[in-house]
């Protein structure tokens, strides 16, 4: 609303206070709610209103408490709850849950929590509120918890729409299928009309349990769809593993025109390309991307692009998203150092870090990973363990079990087995399998038995990865010490240990019906 239109609106109030000795409530109220955007002139006609005794009443609270939501006035809305208890408004219901909306709005479980056990008779937007809530904040136990006790305790009303939604969603965060199954049928006796909302909750609950037939056959089912029904059946998907079943959904939602990817629709199918290094894909989903005019390769979009041209090996483009993205952000300088380490450029890793640090971001843990990796791999010892003491002592990021895995390789790599070891002596944690079978795989290289064996007496009755054991049997193997390695395979069979046969992804050929997309 213009400001000349709420200066009039004050006028106006400011009018009925002055002209008239007794002002009306109902003639103010709507007044002060058409000035809720402007917070300001909402308080000073509320603090007017209430100089009056006769020139307000329980909405005039209610008003109150929504602009205190729309504000984030946290203080405000506990002097207006104090207000409220003394003058006697409190006992009022709608005030009652005006106020337990707004706690839980902003995450005070406590304080909505003390509000809700002192309703003498909570209604279905109490319960609703607080099943929500409460789901919402993290507290799903708690969430069914209520919803179970409003079933068995509310004779005169039954949960809504609404209700089932916060209980599912509870579901959905604690992976209850059985139990959001039992709210997916009560919701199906109860609600007589299609509901799209509670559709899209059960089918997030199925999608995230993981019960993605489940989820296929209601999504087939539902009679309206909209973004978030297309976008939480492709979430689906791609967390199971299935990406290509997720590229599939993409490019069903994209022709149906059922309705219009939005940028979580677009960041999950890019991982789900991503996940299985499926470049041609990741390129349709660029074409699409490029086609849309709302769409721009920034932000969440830029990054996801970027994750997925790395992923992918295509370093060019993603050099090129690169350089697309405006606003650079720590993952996405993370992501492309990364993905240089990851395809053997190590000196153009640590130029790119160079930059990063002049351009004033700040790394993370992630690009750390990245840094050390291009170390290992470039065999720049020196400057691997400089980059692990800044990381640790300078920007106080606490070593965790990847990190130190790439010093250890880093000195295996570079045959430093003595440094190898004293460092894993200095680990504040016990290192774990795949750091000892890289350390194995570097003695393998340089022909170190000494250092191998010292790993296998380490290793000695502790519970390591098959890779761990095949290569340590290899080893054997090579230096014909077949009694050795006969009793690692004696081992593994015993323990039922079957080393799996390794295998790699190569794209060939994609199948595509459109090579382009089309802008509409």
């Amino acid at each position: 609303m213009k400001a000349q239109n709420l200066s009039q609106i004050a006028i106006r109030a400011q009018q009925q206070l002055v002209t008239n000795p007794n002002p009306n409530p109902q003639l103010l109220n709507p007044l002060l709610s058409l000035l809720t955007n402007s917070q300001n002139a909402f308080f000073q006609l509320y603090n007017q209103m209430l100089s009056h005794p006769l020139s307000h009443n329980h909405y005039t609270f209610t008003h109150a408490l929504r602009a205190c939501f729309s504000h984030h006035a946290r203080s405000k809305a506990l002097e207006i709850h104090a207000r409220l208890l003394k003058s006697g408004h409190y006992l009022d219901i709608f005030i009652q849950n005006s106020l337990l909306h707004f706690y839980l709005a902003h995450n005070d479980v406590v304080s909505a929590s003390n509000l809700f056990r002192s309703i003498p008779s909570p209604d279905v937007v109490s319960w609703t509120s607080l099943i929500s809530g409460l789901a919402k904040s993290g507290f799903e136990a708690q969430a069914l918890h209520h919803f179970s006790k409003m079933n068995s305790k509310s004779k005169n009303f039954k949960p809504n729409a609404a209700t089932l939604v916060g209980a599912l969603c509870a579901c959905s965060s604690l992976r209850a299928l059985r139990l959001g199954k039992s709210v997916h049928a009560y919701g199906v006796r109860l609600i007589a009309n299609a509901n799209i909302v509670f559709d899209n909750a059960v089918l997030d609950l199925y999608a995230k349990s993981g019960s993605l037939k489940y989820a296929k056959n209601l999504f087939d089912k539902m009679c309206m769809r909209d973004v978030i029904s297309w976008t939480t059946l492709l979430m689906g998907y791609s967390r199971g593993g299935y990406c290509k079943e997720a590229f599939s959904v993409f490019k069903q939602m994209v022709h149906s025109a059922e309705a219009e990817p939005n940028e979580a629709t677009i960041v999950t199918v890019l991982s789900a390309c991503a996940s299985i290094g499926a470049l041609s894909l990741g390129q349709w989903v660029h074409s699409y991307i490029d086609s849309r005019h709302d769409f721009v390769v920034d932000g969440k979009i830029g990054n996801a692009l970027l994750n997925m041209y790395v992923k992918c090996g295509d370093m060019q483009m993603g050099f090129r998203v690169f350089g697309m993205i405006v606003h650079k952000d720590v993952i996405s300088w993370g992501t492309v150092i990364c993905g240089l380490a990851m395809n053997g450029y190590g000196k153009k890793t640590l130029e790119l870090f160079s930059r990063m640090l002049v351009e004033g971001v700040e790394p993370d843990d992630v690009t750390f990973i990245g840094v050390l990796s291009a170390c290992s791999h470039a065999g720049l010892v020196n400057e691997g363990v400089m980059f692990f003491k800044a990381m640790r002592d300078f920007y106080g990021i606490v070593p965790q079990m990847r990190h130190y895995g790439c010093v250890v390789d880093m000195y295996g790599r570079a045959g430093l087995f003595e440094e190898a070891e004293a460092f894993l002596r200095s680990m504040p944690v016990e290192a774990e399998w795949p750091i000892w079978g890289a350390l194995l795989q570097a003695c393998k290289i340089h022909g170190n038995e000494k250092m191998s064996e010292w790993i296998r007496g380490h290793l000695k009755g502790k519970s390591v990865g098959v890779g761990t054991l095949a290569l340590l049997s290899n080893m054997y193997a090579s230096s014909e010490r077949w009694d050795d390695a006969n009793k690692v395979r004696k081992s593994m069979r015993g323990n039922g240990v079957k080393k799996v046969v390794g295998c790699s992804w190569v794209e060939l050929e994609v199948y595509m019906e459109d090579s382009k997309v089309c802008a509409a």
